[in-house]
């Protein structure tokens, strides 16, 4: 497998889950490296690189080091490495509760939907940079629905950026927005406006736990 390179080490970290439905739980973190996008507000642009090769069994190894009964697999692009991650997935226990974060361009083979607990699919809005028919992917979206073990969270920037999210016709009960923030400043900052189209909207407030606590900070 191909992992993010942080500081010359394979990024493979214990820490909580800063975003999403289950944010504020223990989990051990593999960010795996490569994108199929290009996003502006990227916080991980090293990620996009080539990475640290692993074998499957010493990514498992380092999983269950942490003996914590969740697990988050993120990227980059987790999705381009679908048979890999199905051969780690299998190398590790049943009762450990896994989570994918994917940008929701490619779907979810047979055996990952079978496996993966949660699927964290943050489709990329105009603002990202990337074209949109490369972002997003209605067919491969709905795939993800069909699992019903997927929310759908978005990075918010402006007000009409929810004209763009509806449009999907995703369920709005699965439907979380976050504020685009790289920075505890920027994250207070951006905070008002997505609370307030939450509200508007009836839909679920994501906050960026990561950054509140620990900045810019990577690998944390």
């Amino acid at each position: 497998m191909k992992i993010a390179r942080l500081n010359s080490e394979a990024e493979i970290f214990y820490s909580l889950q800063g975003e999403g439905a289950r944010s504020g739980t223990p989990a051990v973190f593999v960010r795996l490296a490569g994108c199929n996008l290009n996003c502006s507000w990227c916080d991980t642009p090293y990620s996009r690189g080539t990475g640290i090769e692993l074998s499957v069994e010493e990514v498992a190894e380092r999983i269950t080091a942490y003996a914590c009964a969740g697990l988050v697999i993120t990227g980059g692009e987790p999705m381009l490495q679908a048979a890999e991650l199905e051969c780690l997935l299998e190398l590790l226990p049943e009762h450990i509760f896994v989570e994918v974060e994917t940008n929701g361009t490619i779907p979810p083979t047979d055996k990952l939907a079978r496996r993966v607990n949660q699927w964290n699919v943050s489709p990329k809005l105009a603002h990202s940079g990337n074209k949109t028919n490369t972002a997003l992917r209605t067919q491969v979206l709905q795939a993800f629905c069909n699992t019903q073990r997927a929310w759908f969270k978005f990075v918010v920037q402006a007000e009409q950026d929810w004209a763009d999210i509806a449009r999907l016709g995703l369920p709005q009960e699965r439907i979380i927005l976050m504020p685009c923030a790289t920075t505890a400043q920027q994250l207070i900052t951006a905070r008002p406006l997505v609370a307030e189209l939450c509200i508007r909207h009836r839909v679920r407030f994501g906050d960026r736990l990561h950054i509140a606590l620990w900045n810019d900070k990577k690998g944390v």
